[in-house]
């Protein structure tokens, strides 16, 4: 039965722009527009359905062209109200979309390679993106609590995005998260709860809490407001193929924590199709994930639909989730376009973090460590071809991981303030 909390607004009134209803991803029952997220006949996840514009892709072009500077460019594509723009937010999106020939030197890469680095959000991750959708419909449905389960980065940015629009916000992570994501997600002033567990325990108590009496009034961006919530990512797929000059990019390599990232990119991706924003023409999308938590990786490697969960113990704390909820449609997409999912241990993730930083000036979190190590581990195993236009996600700062690169990333040398102590230490150039 799809939990739902009492609303203070009545559905049929509300408005989230071309938002048209709910529908599941399994059944394809269609719901009113509410706090859903589980179909009441097959407990299958709900996702918005629209009513996308018509007419001339031209004209549609030009006007998101001509819009803001962040995601509310894309508004008649997302399920907001048409004046979102004129609302206190973050105004997250339009990142950096960079062309990464260094680093595609080091990689072997002829076609093209482009990191979207969307550690240049609000609060340094992409989950601004996501975040600033929820808000919208937690307006809409009458809510005075903001809340969420997050291994990390979803924390700050809902602390941020309530503390902007006057919410309360109250946010749940597991204990042991890296000090600068707690410090991060405290610090806008809301209620921060360590739960004792990772986040699958965490997410399960939220499931509970959301459906007990102290939960009323209260939108769980990830849970009841998890279909809006996610269609925030579509946003990088809009993005990606504007900065590209409104063409698909040939391939694109996205990690994995739920899989509601990659799945939505991917229906970002065919809504520009259909409206006709870009030529249809074939892509494919790799996934990846650290090897401590990868039961999408072992699930395509060994051919299985169905993944099976795994206690995570991996340094890529922001990727830790050891029963990703959209798993399955993950392996659908990787299979239907001919992609692969592929995971890299910690130390590769360390290396490739570095790597990054070295080429391109980008530093990662342990995240992007993860997308740059993944990538060169599919163009050394043949699997990504080197010679298309590639696009690798940088979904966080590496300011938030600080400890998976400080033991290797320390002064060169601690000298004397004279020239002959920096001649001795062999630094000098001729």
């Amino acid at each position: 039965m799809a939990v739902q909390t009492e609303l203070t607004n009545n559905p049929s009134t509300v408005d989230l722009g071309p938002a048209a209803a709910l529908s599941c991803r399994e059944c394809g029952e269609r719901f009113e527009l509410g706090p859903l997220f589980a179909c009441a006949s097959c407990f299958g996840p709900l996702e918005v359905a629209y009513d996308l514009p018509s007419g001339s892709p031209d004209e549609l072009r030009k006007r998101i062209e001509a819009g803001p500077d962040n995601i509310w460019r894309y508004a008649p594509l997302l399920p907001v109200p048409s004046d979102v723009a004129d609302k206190p937010n973050l105004n997250p999106g339009f990142t950096k979309l960079v062309k990464a020939d260094n680093l595609a030197r080091e990689l072997g890469v002829t076609g093209g390679l482009f990191v979207k680095d969307d550690s240049g959000n609000p609060t340094h991750s992409f989950k601004d993106r996501v975040v600033a959708i929820a808000v919208e419909a937690a307006r809409a449905f009458g809510f005075t609590t903001l809340s969420c389960s997050s291994t990390g980065n979803l924390a700050g940015a809902v602390g941020a995005a309530a503390a902007r629009a006057g919410l309360r916000s109250c946010v749940f992570i597991p204990h042991d998260l890296e000090q600068g994501k707690v410090v991060m997600a405290a610090v806008y002033g809301g209620e921060l709860v360590g739960i004792e567990g990772n986040y699958d325990d965490v997410n399960r108590f939220c499931s509970e809490l959301i459906g007990d009496p102290l939960g009323e009034g209260w939108g769980f961006v990830n849970v009841n407001l998890r279909p809006y919530y996610g269609e925030g990512s579509k946003t990088l797929a809009y993005e990606i193929c504007e900065q590209l000059g409104w063409r698909l990019p040939d391939q694109l390599v996205i990690p994995i924590a739920s899989g509601s990232q990659l799945t939505k990119i991917d229906k970002g991706l065919q809504e520009l199709i259909k409206l006709g924003l870009v030529e249809d023409r074939p892509y494919k999308i790799f996934g990846a994930q650290a090897e401590g938590c990868s039961p999408v990786s072992a699930a395509f490697k060994a051919g299985h639909d169905v993944v099976r969960p795994q206690k995570p113990n991996t340094i890529a704390k922001s990727l830790a989730i050891g029963n990703p909820a959209d798993g399955p449609y993950v392996l659908d997409i990787a299979r239907r376009t001919g992609g692969a999912v592929e995971d890299v241990d910690d130390e590769q993730i360390v290396d490739a973090i570095k790597l990054l930083a070295r080429t391109e000036g980008i530093f990662a979190e342990t995240a992007g460590g993860v997308t740059v190590g993944v990538t060169k581990k599919l163009i050394e195993a043949g699997l990504l071809d080197p010679t298309l236009t590639t696009v690798v996600l940088n979904t966080g700062d590496g300011l938030k991981t600080l400890d998976a690169v400080a033991a290797t990333s320390q002064a060169t040398a601690t000298i004397r303030p004279s020239l002959d102590a920096f001649r001795a230490a062999g630094l000098a150039t001729s």
